[in-house]
């Protein structure tokens, strides 16, 4: 969290040459008031420490889509974990084969939520999550509860407090609320759909081969939940680092709604990066995902440097 000081200005400058010599890096929060005096704000950003990295997948894919990230982050020194969704702890071609699976379809956002929270609260030390589409919301809920020491969110779902009315997010995902069907049926994405929501502008054969390798069946209830307070979050409370990812190519969650859920935070303090790149929503498969995974390890590197020093 953020350290606050009001301070005359000759006083700040000497406690920015303290800080040069000491490498105070502990977080407080300290309001001194002085009157009769000239006063300016610094804004102290804490590093943050860890070296575990929880990878959250989104909605209709397989955590096996985290495979080559895992890879590239353990070489750097980071003990990296993808867990998969409850009800979706096996590979891709079992889990299409159980569809239409009622222990899947009985899985609320709640118990998602709640799954999430007890695996980053049993780690060592407080992790840096790093979450795509529907794990993109799931990392956000995290952080807002104070969780985590950063917070990675890719091509994100937003929380309840943005809501989506982008066409192309709803004739992505509308299906996936399955109204008039049955909640206790899974729901699974057809490839034509797949080929519009993840995979526009590539190749068929690469298409094919990217739904074959990790499309999987969802819960309806998960879905429906995105529209509930349970993924609701305050927008207000100061936060660790947030990085926000969007693609000017996703279709299935555009770019203008990745920007609202930027838009949306309202903290003063807090760090909130938002980053656009030329990306449809397979972000995490295409042959860019290294350029991505890269960016994102020297933003976390950044937040790890010695405590930064603002001044407004």
């Amino acid at each position: 969290m953020p350290v606050i000081f009001f301070v005359p200005l000759y006083t700040a400058f000497a406690f920015l040459y303290l800080l040069f010599l000491t490498g105070l890096q502990d977080s407080f929060v300290l309001l001194l008031k002085m009157q009769k005096a000239i006063k300016f704000k610094i804004i102290i950003m804490p590093k943050i420490n860890s070296k575990t990295i929880v990878f959250i997948s989104g909605a209709y894919v397989s955590h096996h889509c985290w495979d080559a990230w895992k890879t590239f982050f353990d070489s750097r020194g980071f003990d990296c974990t993808a867990p998969p969704w409850p009800g979706k702890d096996a590979q891709a071609v079992a889990l299409r084969a159980r569809h239409p699976d009622p222990v899947l379809a009985a899985v609320t956002l709640k118990q998602l939520i709640d799954h999430y929270v007890d695996l980053v609260k049993a780690l060592p030390e407080k992790p840096i999550v790093i979450g795509h589409s529907f794990g993109g919301m799931i990392a956000q809920v995290l952080l807002n509860r104070d969780l985590v020491e950063a917070c990675v969110a890719i091509h994100a779902v937003p929380p309840a407090n943005v809501m989506p009315y982008e066409w192309n997010f709803l004739k992505s995902n509308v299906r996936t609320l399955g109204f008039f069907t049955s909640a206790d049926k899974s729901y699974m994405m057809s490839f034509e759909k797949w080929q519009f929501a993840f995979t526009n502008g590539m190749a068929y054969a690469d298409q094919k081969a990217a739904y074959d390798a990790i499309a999987i069946p969802e819960s309806k209830r998960v879905a429906r939940g995105g529209l509930t307070n349970v993924s609701k979050i305050d927008m207000r409370k100061e936060h660790a680092p947030l990085l926000l990812l969007a693609g000017s190519e996703d279709q299935c969650i555009p770019e203008h709604l990745c920007r609202r859920n930027f838009k949306a935070y309202r903290t003063t303090n807090s760090v909130t990066d938002f980053i656009v790149k030329p990306r449809n929503h397979y972000v995490l498969g295409l042959p860019t995902w290294e350029q991505d995974a890269v960016f994102i390890h020297n933003w976390i590197e950044k937040q790890m440097e010695s405590t930064s020093v603002h001044m407004k």
